[in-house]
């Protein structure tokens, strides 16, 4: 691929990703917050584990969390380990935002491939592995 044909797929994954992240179901959570609420799906964490996921500040990641928890998103708990250390949980709020943005990302994202041929899909599917090696990278 050439530099010109890696910087239109990088500029195409850009406006795909911004279109997605446009689904939502709450408009009044950012980009971040829904980035945090959806981690803490996979494991309940630190502050400081947050931010280093999100690639944030820890002071960053406070007013995040301050705001998902003012909103009854997360829940903060004393660590079993460490009663000086915090655990940031979802609470079923944070569970039903997720769920429900999941949905509606999902059906705009099928919508959108309903438009394509069967070998249309293959394609795309065939390149599932790949984007999944960058996203992780």
């Amino acid at each position: 691929m050439t530099a010109d044909g890696d910087d239109e797929l990088r500029i195409q994954l850009q406006r795909v990703a911004r279109r997605i992240r446009r689904n939502r179901s709450a408009d009044d959570l950012s980009d971040s917050q829904l980035g945090v609420l959806f981690q803490l799906e996979e494991a309940d964490c630190s502050p400081s584990e947050l931010a280093a996921h999100e690639r944030v500040t820890p002071p960053s990641m406070n007013r995040t969390l301050n705001g998902l928890e003012r909103a009854g998103f997360v829940a903060r708990h004393p660590s079993p380990d460490d009663a000086r250390r915090v655990r940031v949980t979802l609470t079923p709020a944070g569970l039903a935002q997720i769920a429900e943005t999941r949905a509606i990302r999902t059906a705009w994202f099928s919508q959108r491939l309903d438009d394509f041929t069967p070998d249309e899909r293959r394609a795309l599917e065939a390149v599932t592995p790949l984007l999944r090696r960058i996203a992780e990278s």
